[in-house]
């Protein structure tokens, strides 16, 4: 795996995509947008100086989004950003989007389509603490899901958990099973919105603690749909660029572990972003 200062093409070059998080959560959303648009220039970056976002407060989270975007988007001149952090897209986006003369998409709790798919009318939400007591969350609520019962968890631990699992430690079936409980104390609820980008990593671990089947639910698709529309007619015929970079905001002796679980997912460069504010 190569770094250096220039990481990206001059010139002529496919639609590039810059999607972002504070740590490895946002890949699950590049899966999905890779999946639907093979031929795209992708560039995943992750501000693990600053990680993990969803234990600061907005004040403090919308100033360190503005610096670290603002940084990236003048190093990579992406086509299209993708804040792939629930906890950044619910505090920031209306100020990135004032800013940036870029498309900007964010990752939301799939609320709506989970009332829309849910037959018992109980929904499990399963995110950080910020992201499931914010006003924007119980607004999504309100608005898409006002006849159903809602059972929410906030865990920063699962965070932590997905983090080490790309780092190679296999997750505790124990302590998930401790975590998913609340949405198993009674037979009622039957869609889990995983609201926090991160959780898709461990979703197979998810299936196989749980007591009985529920359907999970992410945003993913939904935000690789919303790429797609945004591009330009004739990208899907683009030949398949199957390996992406990153970027890193904090080179220290984690982000060497890191680095190996990237490579898994398919990343072929690395290279670290100072960021200052």
């Amino acid at each position: 795996m190569n770094s250096g200062d220039n990481i990206l093409p001059s010139g002529n070059h496919p639609p590039r995509i810059l999607v972002f998080d504070s740590g490895i959560g946002g890949l699950s959303v590049l899966a999905e947008i890779r999946r639907k648009t093979p031929g795209c220039d992708l560039v995943y970056a992750l501000d693990n100086q600053a990680f993990p976002y969803g234990t600061k407060d907005e004040e403090a989270l919308v100033v360190r989004v503005d610096a670290v975007l603002r940084a990236l988007i003048n190093r990579v001149a992406p086509d299209i950003v993708v804040v792939a952090c629930n906890t950044a897209s619910t505090v920031v986006l209306p100020r990135i989007r004032a800013h940036f003369n870029k498309p900007v998409v964010g990752v939301v709790p799939a609320i709506k389509p989970a009332a829309l798919h849910s037959r018992s009318r109980h929904i499990g939400l399963l995110g950080t603490p910020g992201t499931v007591q914010r006003l924007y969350t119980q607004k999504l609520i309100d608005d898409f899901a006002a006849d159903c019962t809602v059972v929410r968890v906030g865990s920063a631990e699962l965070v932590e958990i997905a983090e080490r699992k790309l780092r190679g430690s296999a997750p505790d079936s124990a302590r998930l099973e401790a975590i998913l409980a609340p949405f198993f104390a009674t037979d009622a609820v039957d869609t889990i919105v995983l609201a926090c980008t991160h959780f898709p990593l461990l979703l197979p671990e998810f299936q196989r603690v749980a007591p009985r089947t529920v359907h999970w639910m992410d945003s993913g698709e939904a935000i690789a749909r919303r790429v797609e529309s945004l591009l330009p007619a004739g990208t899907a015929a683009l030949p398949s660029l199957p390996r992406f970079t990153a970027i890193l905001t904090a080179s220290n002796p984690d982000a060497e572990s890191l680095i190996f679980g990237l490579e898994a997912f398919g990343c072929h460069r690395v290279d670290y972003l100072s960021v200052h504010h």
